[in-house]
């Protein structure tokens, strides 16, 4: 079963983890995982451009080391930038030593104090390892933008029914998903505006 809405009791299980965040207006919080990449992220700062959105986005240092230009953009453009590892290691499949590397690699290419692990996965050592440092951004949403067996509809129905003010929504600058992002990401930022919200970033 698909969980596109984060459960209470995961939350409760790592409480150090930020999976939402209190806000006194309607906003919510637009993050991008995997990039900056050539081929979709100046597309996806076009598009925020065009709506005055700004939005948070948990850069790959690999990516930022390869494509220093668009990382510039994302800065120069008033969006934030967080750690999502140098090359985007899982958690529970990664030595507690090369995890540590990985992520401290991309420190040393850019400054942010906020980290995202890829997939999610995140040991409890290695968690308290970064945390000294960094805050560990989870999500409130996960968009499942990047799989192909959830039609776009569906994502948008749990879009409707889920999002709400203080939500972290996750989707993806990543080349596998290039068609699905641009057919989704109008959508949703339409569907989410007609809910009277709007967008922040993570500070």
């Amino acid at each position: 079963m698909k969980l596109f809405l984060v459960p209470q009791f995961v939350k409760w299980i790592y409480p150090k983890r930020i999976w939402g965040i209190n806000v006194s207006t309607p906003s919510v919080f637009l993050t991008f995982d995997d990039g900056p990449i050539p081929e979709i992220t100046p597309w996806i700062l076009d598009f925020l451009k065009s709506k005055n959105i700004k939005a948070t986005f948990f850069c790959v240092g690999e990516n930022v080391h390869k494509y220093p230009e668009i990382y510039t953009r994302i800065l120069k453009e008033g969006h934030q930038v967080g750690n999502h590892s140098f090359d985007h290691n899982n958690g529970s499949k990664t030595r507690f030593e090369d995890y540590i590397k990985s992520f401290s690699t991309t420190n040393k290419i850019f400054n942010s104090k906020l980290y995202r692990p890829p997939y999610g996965q995140l040991s409890r050592k290695q968690e308290k390892e970064i945390s000294k440092t960094h805050k560990i951004i989870m999500w409130s949403w996960l968009s499942y933008d990047f799989d192909k067996n959830i039609s776009i509809e569906k994502i948008l129905r749990k879009a409707n029914k889920q999002i709400k003010p203080g939500s972290i929504i996750v989707l993806h600058d990543n080349i596998k998903i290039i068609d699905r992002t641009k057919e989704l990401l109008p959508k949703l930022i339409q569907l989410i505006e007609d809910k009277g919200l709007h967008f922040e970033t993570i500070d």
